[in-house]
């Protein structure tokens, strides 16, 4: 009896220790077709960029196609914001739909390429790799440079349209733990923002923006909160209304040199992009959710110091006159 049991016991044990070895490889398998990075969410909205330049090359030959492709690229630009947010709230985005939207934005452009001909001068788009899955680990040490800013072109000359994005300079320190609801905080834009051959924003233009919502870290692990939208631009000592929202936010390089050392023909686009410094990267410790809304990873307060870049986007056209 004592020996039945024994063999049972030893029997009962082997099985769970065959289940338990074989699991693990089971879920890295499948977690390994999830990962989806931040850094790949970024290599596609680097995607949608170069397709907005090629659409606006099309746009010169033939208007109302490059019209039709715009709608559809207009989709796709919307399917990247979403996989954005879903990889930040859900923290895993199955690879297949990375590589299907990714497809989608290289077919769009191997279709205004097709329609502009050979002599047209546009690279054709790289060439998707599907041999290996980024680790986490990998994607650490591999950090994605970030893309410019989004710059769609309208067929009124005057016109910002919905969607344009703009870097721009954070004047004064804004923290969750101090701010108040409809405080008003002061930015400068980076470079200047064009269309076509016109400076509609130039470099040095005053933004006013307004925090709309504030939560604060608490005691129990909640994370801080910051609500930030943009009212108004002042162009050439003239104020115009507008509404956008924050899309990025990003690392400053910092003060890089000096006015004397730029030269007497640079613009003010150079002076501000060149010797205060440019984009470094995103930065750390903070994820930015719908309607402009930054927010801490950890249980800590958002605390954005001045020179910090804020990528803007404008939700509602402006005409800029």
């Amino acid at each position: 009896m004592r020996l039945r049991l024994f063999v049972a016991v030893m029997s009962l044990g082997l099985l769970i220790a065959a289940n338990g070895a074989a699991a693990p490889s089971r879920v890295s398998a499948v977690e390994q077709q999830q990962v989806v990075t931040s850094a790949d969410i970024q290599r596609l909205q680097g995607a949608v960029y170069d397709a907005t330049t090629d659409l606006a090359k099309l746009r010169e030959h033939d208007a109302r196609l490059a019209d039709q492709l715009q709608a559809k690229l207009d989709d796709l630009r919307d399917e990247v914001a979403y996989l954005k947010v879903k990889l930040r709230k859900e923290g895993s985005v199955p690879r297949t739909e990375y590589w299907d939207l990714r497809d989608r934005i290289d077919t769009l452009r191997s279709d205004v390429r097709q329609n502009l001909g050979a002599d047209a001068g546009l690279p054709p788009p790289p060439a998707p790799s599907r041999t290996g899955t980024q680790t986490p680990a990998q994607a650490q040490t591999q950090p994605a440079t970030v893309p410019p800013p989004v710059q769609p072109t309208t067929a009124n000359p005057n016109e910002v349209p919905v969607g344009t994005e703009m870097d721009v300079r954070l004047l004064n320190p804004l923290s969750s733990a101090t701010a108040q609801v409809e405080d008003r905080f002061e930015a400068t834009t980076m470079v200047d923002l064009n269309n076509g051959n016109r400076v509609l924003i130039p470099a040095g233009s005053a933004v006013r923006g307004v925090v709309t919502s504030v939560d604060k870290a608490g005691r129990l692990d909640r994370k801080g909160s910051l609500t930030l939208s943009f009212d108004q631009v002042t162009v050439r000592g003239r104020s115009y209304p507008i509404h956008a929202t924050v899309d990025q936010v990003l690392e400053s390089e910092g003060m890089r040199g000096e006015v004397g050392k730029i030269g007497a023909g640079a613009g003010v686009g150079a002076i501000l992009g060149g010797i205060l410094g440019g984009v470094k990267g995103a930065l750390a410790g903070i994820l930015i959710g719908g309607g402009g809304t930054i927010a801490a990873t950890t249980g800590k307060d958002v605390e954005l110091k001045p020179d910090t870049v804020l990528r803007m986007r404008f939700d509602q056209p402006v005409v800029i006159r």
